[in-house]
This record gives C-alpha cells, sequence and structure tokens, in this order.
C-alpha cells in the first residue's frame, strides 16, 4: 500500500499525464477511446505549485469529459475520479467495438452517430448504457482497491461462514463503494419518461452482470500447505467476460412500451400494447435489456452509422450479411510475416520471414 506522500504524488502525476493526453487528443466525442488507463506515470518531487497544478489539472480532466453538473462535482471532490472516469470509457468503447467488430453496426462511435444513438431508444443504445455503467462499476471497484481514490479503500470483509478458517487479506475490489458512486453518478429513473425508465434499467443491467461476477479468491497458508488459514479476498471477472454476458443479453433483449401502475399512478416498463410478429410478449426481467425503437439496418450512410461500404469482411462467415446483399470486392495482396520461430539459448527468438499471398474482401457500395 502506498503511504500518504507517495500515494499524492501518483495522483499528481496521474493528472497531469491525463491532462497532456487529453490536451493532444481530438474533439471530446473521440478524445478518451484510444487511452487504455495504463500509460506509463512518472513519480515526481512535489512542491505546494505542482501540488496546486495538479489540483488544475485534475479539474480540466473533470471539465473536458462534458460532464453535467452534478457528475462534474463529483469527478472533483476525489482527484481519482477523473482518472477513473476516463479508463471506464476507454474500456467500455474498446470492448463494445470488439463485441460487435463482425456485425453491421461496429460500435462506431466518432462524430455524430454516437449523439444520434443515444438520442433513440434502439438494442443498440441499450448496449451502451449497459456496457458504460458496467465499465464503470468495474473501474471503480479496481481503482480502489489499487490505492488510486481518496474515499475508498480493498473491500471490507464479508459475513462468511467457517470464520475461523478464515482470514481477509490481500485487497479485495470495492463494490459495495463502486455501485453506491456508480448510481448517484448516472442519477436516478424518472417515473413519468419511458426513455428514462428504459436507461436506467438498463443501466442497472449492466451493474448486476458486475456484481454476478464477483468471486471469492482464496490462498492458503500453513506447513507443508496444509491451508490451515486461508486468505480470501473479492476479484471481479475480467472485462471481456462481462462484455461477452452482456452481447448475448443485446441478442435476446426484449421491445417493451409503457404501462401506468394503478397502485401508485407511476409507468412500468412492459411489453409493447400491440403484438409485433418477431417480438416476444414476454415481461422483461431486472436483468434483460430492453429497448423502444427498432433499430436502422446499419446498411447505408445514415445519422447513425457510416454505413457497410469498404467494410472489410470475411468470407463464408459474414460477408452476405455485412455488405446487405450488395456483394463484396477481392484484392489480392502479398504480406511478409514472421514465421517458424525458434528460442534460441540464451535468450532471443530467432524467425524466418515467410511470404504469403492473401485475398482481402470488402463490401461494395
Amino acid at each position: 500500500m502506498l503511504d500518504g506522500d507517495r500515494l499524492r504524488r501518483g495522483r499528481l502525476a496521474c493528472c497531469l499525464a491525463l491532462l497532456a493526453l487529453l490536451a493532444r487528443a481530438p474533439p471530446p466525442n473521440a478524445a478518451y477511446f484510444g487511452l487504455t488507463g495504463n500509460e506509463p506515470l512518472t513519480i515526481l518531487p512535489l512542491t505546494s505549485e505542482m501540488e496546486e497544478a495538479a489540483v488544475k489539472a485534475h479539474y480540466k480532466v473533470c471539465d473536458r469529459l462534458k460532464l453535467e453538473k452534478k457528475q462534474r462535482r463529483m469527478c472533483r471532490r476525489d482527484p481519482g475520479v477523473a482518472e477513473t472516469l476516463v479508463e471506464a470509457i476507454s474500456m467500455s468503447a474498446l470492448e463494445c467495438q470488439y463485441q460487435f467488430r463482425f456485425e453491421r453496426w461496429n460500435c462506431t462511435l466518432e462524430g455524430r452517430y454516437r449523439a444520434s444513438l443515444l438520442k433513440r431508444g434502439f438494442k443498440e443504445t441499450a448496449f451502451l448504457y449497459a456496457i458504460s455503467s458496467a465499465g464503470l462499476t468495474h473501474a471503480m471497484a479496481k481503482a480502489c482497491s489499487a490505492g488510486r481514490m481518496e474515499r475508498c479503500t480493498c473491500d471490507e470483509a464479508p459475513d462468511l461462514e467457517n470464520r475461523e478458517a478464515w482470514q481477509w487479506g490481500g485487497c479485495g475490489d470495492n463494490l459495495k463503494y463502486s455501485n453506491k458512486f456508480v448510481k448517484e453518478f448516472l442519477g436516478k429513473k424518472s417515473i413519468k419518461d419511458l426513455r428514462a425508465r428504459v436507461d436506467f434499467h438498463n443501466n442497472l443491467v449492466g451493474m448486476k452482470v458486475i456484481k454476478a461476477g464477483v468471486e471469492t479468491t482464496c490462498k492458503c497458508h500453513g506447513v507443508s500447505g496444509s491451508c490451515t488459514v486461508r486468505t480470501c479476498w473479492r476479484q471481479l471477472s475480467p472485462f471481456h467476460e462481462i462484455g461477452k454476458q452482456l452481447k448475448q443479453k443485446y441478442e435476446t433483449s426484449l421491445k417493451v412500451g409503457s404501462t401506468t401502475n394503478e397502485a401508485t399512478g407511476e409507468g412500468d416498463i412492459s411489453p409493447p400494447k400491440k403484438s409485433i410478429p418477431g417480438h416476444s410478449d414476454q415481461i422483461p426481467r431486472t436483468t434483460d435489456l430492453v429497448y423502444i425503437d427498432d433499430s436502422p439496418s446499419f446498411c447505408l450512410m445514415s445519422r447513425y452509422s457510416p454505413g457497410t461500404s469498404g467494410r472489410k469482411c470475411y468470407k463464408d462467415k459474414n460477408c452476405d450479411s455485412i455488405c446487405c446483399g450488395r456483394g463484396h470486392n477481392t484484392q489480392s495482396r502479398v504480406v511478409t510475416r514472421p514465421c517458424q520461430c525458434q528460442v534460441r539459448w540464451c535468450c532471443y527468438v530467432e524467425c524466418k520471414q515467410c511470404t504469403q499471398r492473401e485475398e482481402v474482401y470488402t463490401c461494395k457500395d
């Protein structure tokens, strides 16, 4: 665990590094997608001027993220939040692009596309809300256990059976604090607006998938591995696994409408009033992704996507689907790659260079 002085130095370096990265970045909608949250940080000697600069840098990062007033206030109150938000945005966007890499909509979020999608209640919008809330929940829990936050630290020990055989150690991911922060950061649902209720519901789905993936990891201690005492801590699933589960929920998402609860007078999410061919009348569960608008085809350029013209596809796998029946072009090219690699003692890898011809398939206009 870092002591107070090293922790402040790390946060200072982090804020300055983030500010430098954002200053070189393109406009806000695309600014953070190139970051991984793992950029190397230099521990700098502290001075009062540098501490003041760190605070200003931290505030500027929060301002660049284009947050709402309440969210900006939450970002500014803990120096670790800005770094965590950038990491969460990057992680969520990259995972979205990975999960949809073979489909017509490949999670293109540049320019106007992201804003236009978020104005509608498509299946794709539902996934974006879920993967974003999951990303923030995951990143915040990890930031707490990594010592990057002032307001939280490692997860506290839960009530465990056979407690005499357990010793709470390590540093568990703090999901309790993370859930509380994310719910406050994202805001509460409106009882009147169906779209707001749907977005809130999908936010919660992302958080629930994170919670369902928490595991208790233990390490044995004792003579000759006797496991007299086990040190245990909570650990989140890898985020790639979270993305995979949310993609599966996207595939089975439900179209919904709105009804009024006669007892409370509040609106409820329910199946559409009119039966729609191809859509289930199933009442959505709290773990289902839901949407209210049918998605466009994403075949042609529109306000929602650049279309699939010129997109690379894979013959016999997805060219027919992605190219929307327009067919595909085939180009042949020669590529050179390392091959027949062997490890040599000591200590390098020796490879030959192999040249081969490969075919590339792209969708026709």
